[in-house]
């Protein structure tokens, strides 16, 4: 598979998500609903096909994460085969609660 987006790490990401960053997980709801990294909108890989606008709004960088990194790898390779800008978190949410930052629990707008 050839890689057609980039990956960041959780240190990069909190300043852009602090600056506004569109951040997606795609993990299942119940996943979401017990932890997830704050300021991220639920969209399940499942679903990503039919709700490509909710994953890439209006364009801009969009960020992809879910628990380990390769879920939403998956959703980068196929919205970057589309032509969005799509980047990865590295390490996904795990990644996040090991360095330390606080995790969100319970649901948001989906």
């Amino acid at each position: 598979m050839s890689e057609s987006f980039i990956e960041i790490s959780v240190e990069e990401l909190e300043p852009l998500l602090q600056a506004g960053a569109r951040l997606i997980d795609v993990r299942e709801p119940d996943e979401y609903a017990s932890g997830h990294v704050p300021g991220a909108r639920l969209v399940p890989l499942g679903e990503v096909p039919e709700r490509i606008s909710d994953c890439v709004g209006d364009g801009g960088p969009t960020y992809l994460v879910c628990r380990s990194g390769a879920r939403s790898a998956n959703a980068c390779e196929h919205l970057a085969s589309l032509g969005h800008t799509v980047i990865n978190v590295a390490g996904g949410t795990m990644a996040w609660m090991m360095s330390g930052r606080d995790l969100v629990e319970g649901n948001s707008p989906t």
